[in-house]
């Protein structure tokens, strides 16, 4: 398959879930796949409780800015994972869609971050295996 696949991660704020997906498909596929994330209502910055889960696990997202879900970024992916976003992710055909059901980390700390955390690593990790496994040597 000579074609990157492409994932566009979505949830409302754009803060918490969807910036720690986008943090775990980069670490863990790195050039494999490429990778968006979005919101549909972007917060004013990424939740430092999500920040601080990522970062006890080696990966910086401190750097990363919510950003506004637009029409264009769900036309430029291959799969669009939604995280309690409802309906205002736009709807294309030939695209894969799958919705993520997990807590919103919104207002909680770190205690309570770290297995939303761990729970969107396995999902990962499948979704890896099955749009970008690793090359046979």
């Amino acid at each position: 398959m000579s074609h990157k696949p492409s994932v566009l991660f979505v949830c409302v704020h754009n803060a918490g879930r969807s910036q720690m997906a986008a943090a775990w498909l980069t670490h863990l596929a790195g050039d494999r796949v490429e990778v968006r994330s979005a919101g549909s209502d972007p917060g004013a910055g990424v939740n430092p409780a999500a920040v601080e889960a990522m970062r006890e696990v080696g990966i910086d997202i401190s750097a990363e800015v919510p950003k506004m879900l637009t029409v264009d970024a769900v036309k430029e992916s291959d799969v669009c994972i939604t995280m309690g976003c409802g309906d205002t992710c736009p709807v294309f055909p030939g695209k894969r869609y799958l919705d993520w059901q997990l807590e919103d980390p919104a207002g909680q700390g770190v205690e309570a971050v770290r297995p939303i955390r761990d729970e969107i690593k396995v999902l990962v990790e499948g979704l890896i295996k099955e749009i970008a496994p690793q090359p046979q040597a």
